[in-house]
Order: C-alpha cells, then sequence, then structure tokens
C-alpha cells in the first residue's frame, strides 16, 4: 500500500473514530444517513458514489473525492469510467473543478497502482 494511501486511510478512520466518540446525537444520525444512502437501492450503491464523487467534485471537498473515488474503486469503476465522471463535473462544476481532478486523477492512480487495476 502506498504511504500516501496509508495516510489518507489512517488519518480518516482516526478522525472519525475521535468525532464519533463525543457521543453526540446529530453527529451519529448525520454518519447513519451517510452509510444508508449509500446502500443499494432503487439505484445501486455503485451509481450512487459515482454521483456523490460529482458532488463531491463540484462542491470542491478533495477529502470527499477521495472517499468517493475509493468506494467507486471497491465497485469496480473503470477508469475510463472515471474520466466520464470527471467530464461531468467539470462540465457542472466549470473550471474551478479543474485543481480538484488533478488531485483525483492522482488519488485515483495510487489506487489503482495500489493493486496493478487501471
Amino acid at each position: 500500500m502506498s504511504e500516501k494511501l496509508n495516510d489518507y486511510r489512517e488519518y480518516r478512520r482516526k478522525m472519525n473514530e475521535r468525532l464519533l466518540s463525543g457521543e453526540n446525537k446529530v453527529i451519529r444520525r448525520i454518519f447513519n444517513l451517510d452509510t444508508n444512502t449509500y446502500l443499494d437501492g432503487a439505484l445501486p450503491a455503485r451509481t450512487k458514489e459515482m454521483l456523490g464523487l460529482v458532488s463531491s467534485m463540484v462542491l470542491r471537498c478533495d477529502d470527499c473525492v477521495k472517499y468517493h473515488l475509493e468506494q467507486c474503486y471497491r465497485h469496480g469503476v473503470s477508469t475510463e469510467e472515471i474520466f466520464e465522471i470527471f467530464a461531468v463535473a467539470n462540465l457542472v462544476g466549470g473550471t474551478i473543478v479543474i485543481p480538484h481532478t488533478r488531485r483525483a486523477i492522482e488519488f485515483w492512480d495510487e489506487l489503482t497502482e495500489e493493486v496493478g487495476r487501471k
């Protein structure tokens, strides 16, 4: 596993644990809603993760982009599909999304190099 991926995963795990340790009912409910939103339903989880990726890119949240990229990867989204997702995000979000797309490509490359899948 690359150091970047490991750092990202460990930081996310540690800080989510810390955030949830506050036992705040609203925060716990938000986490629950988030988890349940991305489960299979009328739309498959794979599609929901692709939608989440576009939304995160348009909203310019790099942490969210990384999360949804990793979920897309786990759902078998191909690099070709990822670039179409990037195209939609840049069309909807405008050129301000380009820097986030650069970082997203870098993170996607890390994911695909982890096990040699493109």
